[in-house]
């Protein structure tokens, strides 16, 4: 139970003056007188309204207490929130390539990417993410999804040799599209990550780019790589060998596909640079958060002032009955 008006409450103190009042009073009232003896009066007993006479000032007390709770305005109040929320559905496109295993990052490229993308997802609970990953041709490796702890799973999963060998960036970001060009959501976004340049694939990545456009579909698309040369295993006549290669990102066309379907490049050329990208492009889409706060009153005064009244009418009455003719 909370109050309207709690400051009222500071108005019971005024009831200790007026019990002070009646006791001053009540003493004044006494008439006393001496007696040689006491023995006449030895077999009588007070009449019970004696004892009952100060029973009509508790009553007005009390009246009076309720009176100035009724006016503070008693009230049971109820508060909870309401929430909607609206996500942002978006496919995460990763370059699962042969260079993705260069160690300009550590442990390697594709390690960074999966560990900063699995930091991305772990921040955005209210999204349906997918992802799909490419390299020499493209798959879907999880559909739309707000169960992230699948999707979660599915991208510690991925790893290089899970499919064809090379780099299908057109194929991977159409695939994309495929999965968002459905989606009821009033934001879809593609995060394409790659460290190299289009050299597979049926399909150009400036014509899935045009196809992203058509659907309103924004591409952020990441460049992953050092600049210069980068440390990259290589497959030789004595085993695997690591080798100092050209890192060759071909970041004209990546900013092409952003800059038409309104989204925006990155260059990422470490570990923690590929950390910073993400953060960007969560602060720049953020999904609807609407809280409505919601309070019902409820007023608790009537059955204060019904008692009130009842008592004012108890004291009444007997101050014309049955105690009229005590002081």
């Amino acid at each position: 139970m909370e109050f309207l008006h709690p400051e009222y409450l500071y108005l019971l103190l005024l009831i200790i003056p007026l019990i002070v009042w009646y006791m001053l009073r009540l003493s004044k009232t006494q008439a006393s007188f001496k007696l040689a003896s006491t023995s006449a009066f030895g077999g009588m007993k007070p009449d019970f309204r004696v004892y009952m006479r100060h029973l009509p000032f508790a009553l007005r007390v009390i009246a009076i207490a309720l009176i100035i709770v009724v006016i503070a305005r008693p009230q049971s109040v109820d508060s909870w929130e309401e929430t909607e929320t609206q996500g942002i559905d978006i496919v995460m496109a990763l370059d699962v390539s042969g260079s993705m295993l260069a160690q300009d990052l550590q442990p390697d490229r594709l390690q960074a990417a999966k560990k900063v993308a699995s930091e991305f997802i772990t921040d955005r609970p209210n999204d349906n993410i997918g992802l799909v990953i490419f390299a020499g041709e493209s798959f879907t490796q999880c559909p739309l999804t707000t169960d992230h702890k699948v999707l979660l799973n599915l991208l510690n999963d991925i790893d290089f040799g899970m499919i064809e060998d090379g780099t299908a960036i057109g194929l991977g970001l159409a695939t994309s599209v495929n999965r968002l060009k459905d989606s009821g959501s009033d934001s879809r976004i593609v995060i394409l990550l790659t460290d190299g340049t289009n050299n597979s694939g049926q399909i150009a990545p400036l014509t899935a780019a045009d196809l992203a456009r058509s659907y309103g579909i924004r591409v952020y698309t990441v460049g992953v790589g050092t600049k210069g040369m980068a440390p990259t295993p290589v497959n030789t006549p004595y085993g695997i060998r690591m080798q100092n290669m050209p890192v060759d990102i071909d970041e004209k066309t990546l900013t092409e596909i952003a800059a038409m379907t309104g989204g925006q490049y990155f260059r990422a050329q470490d570990t923690e640079g590929l950390r910073q990208v993400y953060e960007e492009i969560d602060d720049m889409e953020k999904y609807l958060i609407s809280v409505q706060n919601v309070t019902r009153r409820k007023e608790l005064f009537l059955p204060f002032a019904l008692a009130a009244l009842g008592l004012i009418l108890v004291e009444l009455l007997l101050r014309r009955t049955w105690l009229r003719n005590l002081p």
